[in-house]
């Protein structure tokens, strides 16, 4: 059977994928188990665990090409993630993935993501690899997908830049070859899970309540976040704040500061030990500001929005894709603009509590992209 045929179960034409991840861990783990769990086709998984993500963009193809070969069958396709040097992952499979199309699914790229000001490779200019990475992997994919519009647009506007840098041979042509088979496949959520968790609570809430529920990283731009609500205690507006997220000796100082400064009005500071709590706390939240410089989708705000807190979304990166263009200008504001749109919020909390926000994210719950999904990999095996 060549590789690229369906193989008939009942009415339905299904396939054998096999999913690529060398990072297995939060965001990405949740994506590839939820696709294997929701979809039509049968899904096997090689994975390795998530950390050390330079090494696994360096050396994770290595590993799993020896997984890969060591399947029993030929899959229909190759689906990898972006963490995947699919290059040196084919040429390493070259036996059994000859004729296999490959697949690469976009959740982030280290072309347009900012790189930590103390990061060591970023100093001494060693920065470039990891892009070129991402670059040869779409060139090698036959089909590429990407989370949101912004992500893959970012991505195709900054390879031109990119490619300039370097002396000859650039080989800008090959954009254009990228773009052609290049489309978005937004991130599909295990959304309805957290119905289980839904409480009441804070309709027995007197003050607003604000969310943090990100990453506890300089790219989140929590300077931002933390002076306003700094901004707002000190003219007197009352407010509660859950800050949800993992510590690390690396955390931007501005939490230990607001952890001081915002002690009277902190009802949570932390990482949630389990998912129900973690849901619950969403649950509970009234608004969520958000303040961040690099997001290719947002997770976590699509979380929160689907708890039923009210989005203060900066009008940049994936954001404003999460919100219909007629109502766009409710959730969505100007630079300048989030201390006043979230003061608003705080003095119109009981209307605030009545309005449903789940209508805005819940096509992202793998129930409604389940059906795209298989669709387009069907797409992509042919």
């Amino acid at each position: 059977m060549a590789a690229f045929d369906f193989k008939l179960d009942g009415n339905e034409y299904t396939m054998n994928i096999c999913l690529v991840e060398p990072f297995f861990s939060g965001s990405h783990r949740q994506w590839a188990e939820g696709f294997k769990k929701h979809s039509k086709h049968s899904i096997e998984i090689l994975k390795l665990p998530g950390r050390h993500w330079k090494w696994r963009m360096h050396g994770g193809a290595v590993e799993l090409a020896r997984k890969f070969n060591e399947l029993e069958a030929k899959p229909d396709l190759i689906l990898v993630t972006s963490m995947l040097d699919l290059t040196t992952f084919l040429a390493l499979t070259r036996e059994k993935s000859s004729g296999v199309p490959a697949a690469c699914y976009f959740h982030e790229n280290q072309l347009t993501y900012p790189w930590s000001p103390q990061d060591r490779d970023k100093k001494s200019k060693r920065d470039n690899h990891y892009s070129f990475i991402n670059y040869t992997s779409a060139l090698a994919a036959n089909k590429v997908f990407f989370n949101s519009k912004y992500h893959m647009e970012s991505f195709l506007g900054a390879l031109p830049k990119f490619l300039n840098q370097f002396p000859d041979k650039q080989g800008k042509d090959n954009i254009e070859l990228i773009e052609l088979k290049s489309e978005v496949l937004h991130l599909g959520l295990d959304l309805t899970r957290f119905e289980e968790c839904r409480s009441s609570e804070k309709e027995k809430q007197l003050a607003a309540t604000i969310l943090w529920n990100h990453r506890w990283e300089y790219d989140k731009n929590p300077e931002e976040f933390f002076g306003v609500l700094f901004g707002l205690k000190k003219e007197g507006t009352p407010f509660k704040l859950i800050v949800l997220g993992e510590q690390n000796e690396m955390n931007p100082p501005i939490f230990n500061e607001a952890k001081e400064k915002l002690s009277a009005e902190i009802i949570h500071w932390g990482y949630a030990d389990s998912f129900e709590e973690y849901a619950r706390w969403l649950w509970r939240a009234d608004i969520l500001p958000v303040t961040s410089n690099q997001d290719f989708f947002g997770g976590s705000v699509v979380e929160a929005m689907y708890c039923n807190c009210f989005p203060l979304l900066p009008d940049r990166l994936a954001y404003p894709e999460h919100v219909p263009e007629e109502i766009r200008q409710n959730y969505v504001y100007k630079e300048g603009e989030l201390s006043s749109r979230l003061k608003a919020a705080i003095e119109n909390v009981m209307n605030v509590r009545q309005i449903d926000f789940q209508f805005l994210v819940k096509a992202y719950d793998w129930q409604h992209l389940i059906g795209k999904y298989d669709g387009k990999m069907e797409g992509a095996a042919k």
